[in-house]
């Protein structure tokens, strides 16, 4: 595939938005208090930028604006309580977000919970945090996005996606045996779908939105796999992690671009299988409109949306 824009594997997300005045900009990055999601407020906001950390600890998320509101100079750093596997949370988020929205960055994430566990409405906790949360609180803002004009929606996904699709009949493991991966590869190819179906559905708010694959990032994203098994070569740091994040968030090169999967700040190819050696590309089926169809209207049953 050619590659259009002027990043790759080793950009960071400064290199992304150099030159980039954000100024004006109002922008939600969820778990933006540890990570890649550090990495990423940090950039938004050195451009400019006002960006409000959605995260559940509190108390650290607050130490972390703190610390980039003196490395970046720009004080417009805030943070609201959310707790994406928890709908009543969601709720309240969007309920007491007023202010136009012109970029959601739908970063936060667990991975391979060993045993299975399930929030209070009874979801897998995996789909329940990775996707749904996610779900229900890009819908509760989509009239702040609409009102924001060509606003963008991210939705951070994984090459995880690549081992399983979305078990239509079954997703919170109910007859399924658990397997921690396959739940996380269910919801992490959940994620992309939405974008698809943003894409779909929304287009006269001038919305748009894309899903990508970070890269292999040593995080607390794999405190429960032992810790990242990527050989060296295949990893990035956290700044390299969020290039693709703020490139689909603020960047002018990917203007209208929507329903799209990038990885390495490039548009990923499809794959007709899974990769044998190292894991990249994007599954047919987490790019299918019916697909992502099926998965909006199977979602706004559980979150008990009516938008």
């Amino acid at each position: 595939m050619s590659q259009p824009f002027p990043f790759g594997f080793s950009s960071t997300a400064a290199q992304v938005l150099s030159g980039i005045d954000l100024t004006g900009k109002t922008m939600i990055v969820t778990g933006g208090a540890s990570g890649i999601g550090i990495e990423t407020v940090k950039s938004l906001a050195a451009a400019g930028a006002s960006v409000t950390i959605a995260a559940r600890r509190n108390d650290a998320a607050e130490e972390v604006a703190r610390n980039l509101r003196a490395e970046t100079g720009n004080g417009q750093i805030d943070v609201r309580p959310l707790d994406l596997s928890d709908l009543n949370s969601v709720r309240r988020f969007t309920e007491n977000w007023e202010s136009p929205l012109h970029a959601l960055v739908n970063n936060a994430g667990i991975m391979a919970l060993p045993d299975l566990q399930r929030n209070a409405e009874g979801h897998e906790m995996q789909f329940a945090t990775n996707f749904l949360g996610h779900f229900a609180l890009t819908l509760g803002l989509r009239r702040h996005l609409a009102r924001a004009g060509n606003a963008r929606v991210v939705s951070v996904s994984s090459t995880g996606s690549l081992f399983g699709p979305v078990f239509w009949d079954d997703p919170h493991f109910h007859f399924i045996p658990y397997n921690p991966l396959l739940a996380y590869a269910q919801s992490k190819t959940a994620c992309i779908l939405l974008s698809v179906g943003i894409r779909d559905r929304w287009p006269s708010d001038g919305i748009v939105s894309n899903a990508l694959n970070p890269g292999a990032i040593a995080t607390n994203l794999q405190r429960h796999t032992g810790g990242l098994r990527t050989p060296e070569e295949f990893r990035k740091s956290p700044e390299q992690g969020a290039a693709t994040s703020v490139l689909l968030a603020a960047s002018p090169l990917v203007e209208g671009l929507s329903g799209r999967y990038f990885d390495d700040c490039q548009q990923a190819p499809l794959v007709a299988q899974r990769p044998a050696g190292r894991l990249e590309g994007v599954a047919a089926y987490a790019l299918d409109s019916a697909n992502a169809d099926r998965l909006w209207d199977m979602a706004d049953r559980m979150a008990g949306e009516t938008k």
